[in-house]
């Protein structure tokens, strides 16, 4: 018993080193008499199967060389907080089986069958930025021709790490990697090549991301490299995968209902200060862009600083200085109705002078004949009245004289508090005008800026 449990021991050993070694270069052909109708008899192919944990080669000095090729069918999501990109692959690997051979004219004219993938030997290539675990499903299946030749395709879920830029959101393009490779074969053992040329993977995936989902499939690249890892050699292909944005809806949803309440905004200077309308009106459109930030803030990238976020925080900015610049014109307004002190003249000058000329810039007060201790007796032109020697005026026309001189004081403070109100008004109103320029000028300097950046 012990002799003969040692001999089938060793007869499974030499016929496992017959299968390493055999050939020298011969391929194996498979014997198909029991092909027909209704396929290959499987146990023409047992001998094939059974290889299946060892790299299919005649000399094991000899690399295998594998052909792979993918078609992209879908960019299931781009998530910026994690820089990951989700898409969806049908990956295509091709390589000869020397092993596998049998002749056509032989076996019913049969040039290609179909096998379970689970009883061969599959190359390991995966991808190099993988964060997820490979799910392809189970039960694939691989074509294989009659000169041994085994294509099998399968498809992946590819949730890979990817640099990503979002400065530019909405309208940014995205450059990530796809790099494939084997982690238990070296260069002695594998070599990877292309199945399909660079522009026949790009129109396949284009035909079919055409019409779906918000990124669209720019191009492919490719470079070739080798990987040193613990002193050894892998060979490896690099995918370089350009996606674009399509921006539309960020820009429905985003863009243009703010440009809609800056422009309200800056139409809101022409409600006059004096109704007191204006601040109100500058108040609500302010909470209103508030809470509209606050809705639409599931839409903006929770990561970086991208310059759509700079562009919202111009428009709030810009809301938030009209505001002030109304409650400053405001108070100008109640100052210069109340107690206004007198304007200097070179403010007078240089603001209602050199900015509204024709409205803003009446001619100077004349100067106070009181000021200058002139009497209306000693104005030119006047007569003084002619009393004779010993003669005074009378108590009645002593007091009718004091008072006429008060009524004329009176009436010089109230022209000169008048002509200075009327001044602060036309210093408000200049004001306003000259901030509104400038509000105009830099909310269009902002934005053109913006637009430049988003165009590069």
């Amino acid at each position: 018993m012990e002799g003969s449990w040692f001999h089938r021991k060793r007869f499974s050993f030499y016929l496992l080193l017959g299968f390493l070694l055999q050939g020298g270069g011969v391929t194996f052909t498979i014997n198909c008499s029991g092909f027909g109708q209704h396929g290959a008899d499987p146990t023409a192919l047992n001998s094939v199967f059974n290889r299946k944990p060892f790299r299919p080669v005649t000399n094991i000095s000899v690399p295998t060389r594998v052909n792979i090729s993918f078609t992209m069918s879908a960019i299931l999501d781009v998530n910026e907080q994690l820089h990951l990109l989700s898409s969806f692959l049908w990956l295509e690997m091709v390589w000869d089986n020397p092993f596998i051979s049998w002749n056509p004219e032989e076996c019913e004219g049969i040039t290609k069958m179909s096998m379970a993938a689970k009883n061969l030997w599959l190359p390991d290539i995966f991808i190099i930025e993988l964060m997820d675990v490979d799910k392809t499903p189970k039960g694939l299946t691989a074509y294989v021709s009659n000169e041994g030749r085994i294509r099998y395709k399968k498809p992946m879920k590819v949730d890979s790490i990817c640099n990503l830029d979002i400065f530019y959101f909405p309208f940014d393009q995205q450059n990530c990697t796809l790099t494939f490779s084997s982690f238990l074969y070296t260069v002695d053992s594998m070599l990877l090549d292309m199945e399909k040329e660079v522009w026949e993977i790009t129109d396949a995936s284009r035909n079919i991301l055409q019409t779906h989902g918000e990124w669209e499939l720019l191009g492919l690249s490719k470079a070739t490299a080798k990987l040193s890892r613990g002193g050894n050699l892998y060979d490896q292909i690099v995918f370089y995968v350009a996606i674009r944005r399509r921006p539309s809806l960020y820009v429905i949803n985003l863009l243009v209902p703010s440009g809609f309440l800056v422009a309200i905004d800056a139409l809101s200077f022409y409600l006059p200060v004096k109704s007191g309308n204006r601040v109100p009106f500058k108040i609500t459109l302010l909470l209103g862009y508030n809470v509209f930030l606050l809705m639409m803030s599931d839409l903006l990238p929770t990561s970086g600083t991208p310059l759509i976020g700079v562009y919202f925080a111009l428009c709030l900015s810009l809301m938030v200085g009209s505001l002030l610049e109304t409650i400053f014109i405001t108070h100008l307004l109640h100052v210069a109705n109340t107690q206004p002190p007198p304007l200097p003249r070179w403010l007078h000058s240089l603001l209602l002078h050199c900015n509204s000329p024709g409205r803003c810039c009446p001619t100077a007060p004349q100067k106070e004949n009181k000021g200058l201790g002139l009497t209306p007796t000693h104005l030119p032109g006047v007569k003084e009245p002619e009393v004779s020697a010993g003669q005074m005026p009378g108590p009645g026309e002593a007091e009718l004289t004091g008072g006429s001189e008060w009524t004329r004081a009176q009436r010089e403070h109230e022209a000169q508090k008048q002509h200075s109100v009327e001044l602060w008004v036309q210093f408000s109103h200049a004001m306003d005008a000259m901030l509104f320029r400038l509000y105009l000028l830099f909310m269009a300097s902002s934005i053109i800026t913006v637009i430049c950046l988003w165009n590069t």
